[in-house]
């Protein structure tokens, strides 16, 4: 086995056709296909399953390309520290953040992080569940995290502030006469919520449960500013973090009370290398919120 399989497995399986995932990649098709067959005689396995929509990776499939993945990760890794000069990094930088964290904060870190290291290539993608993110920090798929919470030790993971969440109210609700809203004056309202195994989700149904408010329901995203969108189009109110809401649509948020919030950890993989400490330590430099008291959610 070698990691150009890895890489034309794992490029298939995103593509779904050996075709697409060749020419992604720069590959005649018949060398990637040769590729992928003597990859499946080796392991004794078939990794992909003909459907009428293209190719999808079998059972056993999908647990080779996690491992494949974080195979190839590591490999990127290595090859950028050894690509590492004095003053020049080239490379790749993966990093995950839980929905709705850090919106204000990242831009800035990852833009030092450029002027630091102009050849370092960044991935950022938002991950809805928290248990995914913790499973893809312990396989070390991804570089560094923002996640509320983790089983790291104090050397992986860096407490950077807190998120305070917000409620969002249509244009001429009665609660934007408040500074602040006690939530159980929201009771009899529908709230746009989101997908069911995300940690937004949790954190509304956790305050809900604490203040004796029923979970209506007015509709689901998957996106924080979609809540944010609808919410302020009356369609119902919504509880997110206080950096996902845009500038725009701040005059119709309220803090609430009891207050909630959340740490915002920063998860650094094993052996980080420069690009990895670099953004840790411009990430520490933008402003983060303190603490806030009396958060059910903490």
């Amino acid at each position: 086995m070698s990691l150009r399989q890895f890489e034309y497995a794992l490029a298939v399986a995103e593509e779904g056709s050996v075709t697409a995932a060749a020419e992604r990649l720069h590959v005649a098709q018949p060398s990637m296909s040769q590729q992928i067959r003597g990859l499946e005689r080796e392991l004794g396995v078939d990794l992909f399953a003909r459907t009428p929509t293209g190719l999808v990776p079998t059972v056993v499939g999908r647990a080779f390309l996690r491992e494949a993945e974080a195979a190839v990760s590591a490999a990127r890794r290595a090859r950028a520290t050894a690509r590492a000069g004095a003053d020049e990094l080239v490379g790749e930088l993966t990093v995950a953040v839980q929905m709705g964290f850090g919106t204000r904060q990242l831009p800035g870190a990852l833009s030092a992080l450029r002027r630091r290291f102009p050849r370092v290539e960044v991935t950022v993608f938002e991950e809805p569940s928290s248990a995914e993110l913790e499973r893809l920090c312990r396989r070390g798929v991804v570089d560094l995290a923002l996640m509320a919470a983790c089983e790291r030790t104090p050397a992986d993971a860096h407490h950077l502030g807190d998120e305070e969440f917000v409620v969002v109210l249509g244009a001429g609700h009665p609660q934007l006469a408040a500074d602040r809203v006690e939530l159980r004056e929201l009771e009899g309202e529908s709230w746009v919520r989101f997908d069911r195994d995300s940690a937004l989700d949790g954190v509304l149904l956790e305050v809900l449960r604490d203040n004796e408010l029923a979970p209506a329901t007015a509709a689901r995203v998957s996106q924080t500013a979609t809540a944010v969108r609808w919410a302020a189009h009356g369609l119902g109110v919504t509880l997110v973090p206080a950096s996902a809401v845009p500038h725009r649509d701040e005059h119709l948020v309220r803090p609430v009370l009891p207050a909630v919030s959340q740490p915002v950890i920063a998860v650094v993989r094993s052996s980080a290398g420069p690009a990895e400490t670099a953004l840790l330590e411009f990430l520490r430099q933008e402003t983060w919120p303190e603490p806030t008291p009396s958060s059910p959610t903490s």
